[in-house]
């Protein structure tokens, strides 16, 4: 199965969040999802959604002044938000491989900010738009993430 990219739009942030649950009933164990786009993009909106296909019961907001918060689901969410770090390699001192290598599922907020240390299979999600529409690019790097993409192509 070779690296898949899929666009999808949506209008609303109900509809961004129904994305993401749906996103997030495809998930399984190990998964990285790496979210990219500008300030005001969705990026926490998504992850909320993909927090719900999980089955958590917590209410998401934005870590930025702690880097990641824990949750527990389905499988457990590690919701990282990298806008404030200064360099990748302050993710070491989070233990970064425990997250991305785990049983759970992380999603990263501003992901472009780990750099090199993100994992070579993982599903990219690129949010651009304005006002309330949203295009979402979201693509494969290997052979995992291409079975989660694929999923959500159907």
């Amino acid at each position: 199965m070779s690296d898949k990219t899929i666009t999808i739009q949506t209008s609303s942030a109900e509809e961004t969040q129904a994305l993401g649950e749906r996103i997030g009933r495809a998930l399984e164990p190990g998964v990285v999802i790496a979210l990219t786009g500008g300030l005001g993009a969705g990026k926490t909106t998504l992850t909320k959604g993909i927090a719900r296909g999980l089955e958590v019961a917590d209410i998401i907001h934005s870590p930025t002044f702690t880097l990641i918060h824990e949750h527990e689901g389905r499988l457990p969410v590690y919701h990282f938000d990298l806008y404030r770090l200064d360099t990748p390699e302050q993710l070491d001192d989070l233990g970064h491989e425990d997250y991305f290598y785990g049983g759970g599922v992380a999603v990263i907020e501003w992901a472009e900010r780990a750099g090199d240390l993100l994992p070579p299979d993982r599903v990219d999600i690129h949010i651009t738009g304005e006002d309330d529409l949203r295009t979402l690019e979201i693509s494969s790097t290997g052979p995992v993430s291409a079975r989660i993409v694929e999923r959500l192509a159907r």
